[in-house]
């Protein structure tokens, strides 16, 4: 705004306890800008723009003005607080737009109804347009009388400035023509309505995101001055330099055995298929293998030769996420520099020396090169409700996205993930590697609901069963005893184990049979270091037990160490036990498990035992009760694994 414009303005979008004010129109135009700069990664700028400059329309009102200033006012005046939200002004601008879109044909009519709805759910979450009764919500909201809405009202009262901008962009051919585009490249690429109904439900939450972050962002700027100068609004620091980075480290890493020099081939070949184009990628590399770092490899390279704007790392288990970000942060983060700005954690179990002011903000939006995440995290700013979540998720375009042990996603949401990865990487420029050592076969599920579309050169490992092969550094046994194995009769096995090979792991499925196999142990085991870890733990224990448990397995003269723990150990845990035992659960458990064992291959061969516990109870977890179901099946089909009566 030029400085005549603002003598003009007179209407105030937001007013703080000290009387600093924040003018409606600049408010308005900030947001515009912001939302179309965001939303013009996927071709809408011109439908960013406007419901960035209409979606405050509603405060010209009298009504809003008055609101606005007793909100302001001490409570302790004679006149009280208003209650929050008891004057409308999202209705105004949603409807300015369908009052002039919507009768002009039918694909104007769609494009006045994604626009007006993103307008006003911008202080709810998006509502449903049609109740599960019925209810058509949505007309009843564009036809809502002007004395509750304030619709006549603000637009006598706006200033010419946003009437004349908004004019130009309801006249601009592109605002319907862009969003129309989509829709068809949506249709082409699925044949199923219900899937093309849910890309477009897709492409309206990603335009929310938008105006919720421009919004968002242009108000918090104003009420905390200091989070302006704190956010990074993309100018990072160059792929290349990151890259370098990375590889000085590689370089210096020595080359001892056979597992050094198959993780190093395994990064070599994550380098060579950096310049692929943009999709879907697989990454198939047993536990042990050296996935994070030849994934981040590969992103940094693949970041660089395309363009991109971040590397984001979803990662299942808190648990995990600050090995793997610590890690990473020594490689591409110099010392000195300022936390967080290239490296940001973004997760429940951050201590108060990582999460900063500064951190917090920028986690808001996810403003930084490379971001560590949970897969919840992430899923939440794909499918949460609400408005917090969802203003991250036009961040997730035009990015590498690396969902580390992908094969954790509950099955239930598999269709919901594959149709949003979908949209991700086809409407939004982003690549995807699923990281496992047990991939999921996503994309052979039922089409009809959802599959994931993988390129034909999908795999970065060209040869993933020489690669198993290769890493190959355990025996596994299936120890079935009748009527399954007691918590006492497992503790002795552990003891017995740890004897024979200096440490031992179990991994049960549930917290209740981790706990009292850990306690039969410290009994049966005395002298010995034995360690619990479970999610009932605190985090900052947790993480203390395995420090600890690292630092006694390393040592030049390791001690004998038991722990006992649930599956949050199996998932990309960087620890080395001689032994392992496992209740029995899903394949892919088992392996994850087993990758716990020998890790870098320091003995010639390490042993899993797979138990079946008699007094676990899975009433509750349908998921690992129906794995643990199909892998005996396997079992009793004698493929693959040695079996003994033990």
């Amino acid at each position: 705004m030029t400085d005549s414009e603002r003598q003009i303005a007179t209407h105030l979008a937001h007013l703080d306890d000290s009387g600093r004010c924040q003018m409606l129109s600049e408010h308005l135009v900030s947001v515009s800008e912001l939302a179309s700069r965001f939303s013009a990664k996927i071709g809408l700028g011109a439908p960013g723009a406007l419901i960035g400059l209409l979606h405050d329309l509603g405060k010209y009102s009298d009504a809003f003005q008055q609101y606005l200033r007793l909100m302001s006012k001490d409570q302790d005046t004679e006149t009280s607080r208003p209650e929050r939200g008891s004057v409308d002004h999202s209705t105004a601008g949603a409807q300015a737009i369908w009052r002039n879109l919507a009768p002009k044909g039918k694909i104007e009519s769609i494009v006045a109804q994604i626009l007006a709805l993103c307008i006003a759910s911008h202080h709810s979450g998006l509502i449903n347009c049609v109740e599960p009764d019925g209810t058509d919500r949505f007309t009843r909201r564009m036809l809502k009388a002007a004395s509750e809405s304030h619709f006549d009202e603000v637009q006598s009262r706006a200033e010419m400035l946003i009437l004349e901008r908004s004019r130009k962009l309801l006249d601009d051919p592109n605002l319907v023509s862009c969003v129309q585009q989509i829709i068809l490249k949506l249709c082409q690429n699925d044949r199923n309505e219900t899937i093309r109904r849910y890309m477009a439900g897709l492409m309206v939450r990603f335009l929310f995101s938008c105006l919720i972050d421009a919004d968002r962002t242009d108000t918090a700027d104003f009420t905390k001055r200091s989070s302006a100068a704190l956010r990074q609004h993309g100018h990072y620091e160059g792929w290349d330099l990151l890259a370098a980075r990375l590889e000085h480290t590689l370089e210096s890493f020595p080359c001892k055995n056979k597992v050094d020099e198959l993780r190093r081939d395994v990064a070599a070949r994550c380098m060579d298929a950096a310049s692929r184009p943009k999709g879907v990628f697989t990454l198939t590399v047993p536990t042990g293998g050296g996935k994070t770092l030849a994934s981040l490899r590969f992103a940094l390279n693949h970041a660089a030769r395309w363009k991109m704007d971040r590397v984001v790392y979803a990662i299942p288990y808190t648990s995990i996420i600050d090995q793997n970000a610590d890690v990473v942060r020594k490689i591409i983060e110099p010392v000195g520099s300022e936390l967080s700005s290239i490296v940001l954690e973004h997760h429940s179990n951050l201590t108060p020396a990582k999460q900063t002011w500064r951190s917090k903000v920028l986690s808001e939006t996810w403003d930084a090169p490379v971001v560590f995440t949970t897969t919840v995290q992430l899923l939440e700013s794909l499918f949460g409700a609400g408005t917090r979540s969802v203003r991250r998720m036009h961040q997730l375009a035009n990015a590498v996205l690396i969902f580390d042990e992908v094969q954790t996603l509950p099955v239930r949401c598999v269709h919901l993930f594959n149709n949003a990865i979908n949209f991700l990487v086809e409407e939004c420029g982003s690549s995807v590697v699923l990281c496992t050592a047990t991939q999921p076969l996503l994309h052979e599920v039922d089409k009809s609901k959802g599959a994931i579309r993988l390129r034909s050169d999908a795999e970065l490992m060209p040869d993933v069963r020489g690669l198993f092969t290769g890493l190959k550094r355990v025996e596994a046994l299936y120890c079935k005893k009748p009527g399954g194995w007691t918590y006492l009769e497992t503790a002795e096995l552990a003891v017995s184990e740890m004897q024979t090979w200096g440490s031992c792991l179990v991994v049960v499925n549930t917290k209740g049979a981790a706990r009292s196999i850990f306690e039969r142990c410290k009994e049966a085991a005395d002298g010995v270091s034995v360690f619990h870890l479970s999610t009932s733990m605190c985090p900052a224990h947790r993480k203390r037990a395995l420090r600890k448990i690292c630092r006694l397995l390393k040592s030049k003269s390791p001690r004998p160490v038991i722990c006992i723990s649930t599956q949050l150990i199996e998932a990309g845990v960087d620890i080395d036990f001689g032994a392992v035992i496992r209740s029995l659960a899903g394949l892919d458990s088992i392996a994850q498990a087993a990758g716990r064992c020998n890790r870098h291959g320091k003995r010639e061969m390490g042993r899993v035992r797979i138990i079946d516990l008699r007094e676990e109870s899975l009433q509750s977890l349908k998921d690992i009760q129906a794995g643990q179901e199909a892998t005996q099946r396997v079992f009793d089909e004698h493929l693959g694994l040695k079996r003994t009566d033990c």
